[in-house]
Order: structure tokens, then C-alpha cells, then sequence
């Protein structure tokens, strides 16, 4: 029974952490700071790189705790989190680099 109930008080735990990374997200979404909202570091406004971060925490917490990943060996979890964090990265990096180029050759043609 004991088994049980730290698993319960550990998936509440996670929920409570996720919940609260998402509800920062709402309410940067909601409010968006020009200060955040109108600069550009990195390609992107910061506010994007918040949103990026906080997403790949959740991603991060949620592979952790659902997938079990502090219970395998070492190796095995930096080969699963490293993959899925060069892939991901990959992934940013193309976005914001075709974002960009679409963005500059069609701002002539288009109202944003």
C-alpha cells in the first residue's frame, strides 16, 4: 500500500510542476511584454525562446517521471534525452533560419 501511495504523491507532484510551467505559458501568451514580445535575440523574440525552453521542460519532466527514464542506467537515458535534444535543436534552428527567409522575401508582397 505504501508502494501506492508514493507513486500517487509523485504523479501529483509532477502534475502540480507541469501545471504550474503551464500556466506560466498561458499567461505569457496572454500578456505578452513588449519588452519580450517586440526584440529579437537569436532570431526570434525572446518571448519565443521562453516558450521553446519551458516546452522542452515539460517534455523533459514528462519523459522523467512517465516513461521512467531515473529508473534505467545511465547511458540509456543520455542516449534517449541527448537524441531527443540535437533533434529538437535541429529542428528550432531550421524553423527559425526558413521563418526568416520567408519572412524577409515575402514582407514586400504580404500585410502581416
Amino acid at each position: 500500500m505504501a508502494h501506492a501511495q508514493s507513486h500517487t504523491k509523485r504523479i501529483w507532484n509532477v502534475f502540480w510542476i507541469l501545471s504550474a510551467i503551464t500556466i506560466v505559458e498561458v499567461a505569457f501568451g496572454i500578456i505578452k511584454p513588449d519588452v519580450l514580445h517586440l526584440t529579437n535575440f537569436l532570431g526570434t523574440s525572446p518571448l519565443n525562446w521562453i516558450f521553446i525552453i519551458l516546452t522542452l521542460a515539460k517534455a523533459y519532466g514528462i519523459t522523467w517521471a512517465f516513461m521512467h527514464m531515473e529508473e534505467e542506467k545511465k547511458w540509456f537515458r543520455r542516449a534517449v534525452i541527448w537524441t531527443a535534444v540535437f533533434l529538437v535543436s535541429y529542428l528550432v534552428a531550421l524553423l527559425l533560419i526558413e521563418g526568416g527567409y520567408l519572412f524577409e522575401t515575402l514582407s514586400p508582397l504580404v500585410k502581416w
